[in-house]
């Protein structure tokens, strides 16, 4: 058997919440479909046959959480009028509005606590992350912290792809290590199970 990359879809029915608010179809950074000519209308199916609708509206929420937090960590812009703008973003429709919100306040809100979190397993200090990798580690922070019902692998996989997506040549590589070391210490049960 292959090995598969769990999901939000995984987790989805691993835990039997759906995530998902209608959405349907998977977008990637630009608002297409990611390996689609000219865009799917139909809900993609996993590997397994499941539909990936929760797993693609969970991630838009993250891209656009990951956004906002940029946005944030850059100008300190007041996280409402942040949340205002992004809700105008294209693909906007398609995410997980509840997990973004969630998302994007619930970092900016526990900030301390998510440093707290990651700098023990950092390099480098706090101002020397790109925006990118620092949000991306907050989000995923979040995540493992705050979501128990999420995998800690699906937080770490969907950290790695908004990383590879948004970040530099090999800043994914990094954020792997890091949530990596950060979900042994949050979810020592969970992680250490998984070895």
């Amino acid at each position: 058997m292959p090995d598969k990359t769990p999901t939000d879809a995984d987790a989805v029915d691993a835990t039997g919440a759906t995530g998902a608010t209608g959405a349907t179809g998977a977008t990637g950074p630009q608002g297409g479909s990611p390996g689609s000519k000219g865009g799917a209308s139909a809900s993609p199916k996993s590997a397994s046959g499941r539909s990936s609708t929760a797993r693609s509206a969970r991630r838009r929420s993250r891209e656009l959480a990951m956004q906002g937090l940029y946005q944030w960590l850059v100008s300190r812009e007041d996280a409402g009028a942040i949340q205002a703008h992004l809700v105008e973003s294209p693909g906007y429709e398609r995410a997980d509005k509840e997990h973004f919100d969630a998302l994007l306040n619930g970092v900016i809100a526990a900030v301390d606590e998510l440093h707290a979190a990651i700098v023990p397993y950092l390099d480098r200090k706090v101002g020397e992350l790109s925006p990118v990798e620092h949000a991306v580690l907050l989000l995923g922070a979040y995540e493992l912290a705050r979501h128990p019902e999420i995998p800690y692998r699906v937080v770490i996989n969907e950290a790695v792809e908004l990383a590879k997506t948004f970040g530099g040549t090999d800043g994914f590589k990094y954020v792997n290590g890091v949530l990596d070391r950060v979900a042994a210490r949050l979810r020592p049960v969970e992680a250490a199970a998984a070895r």
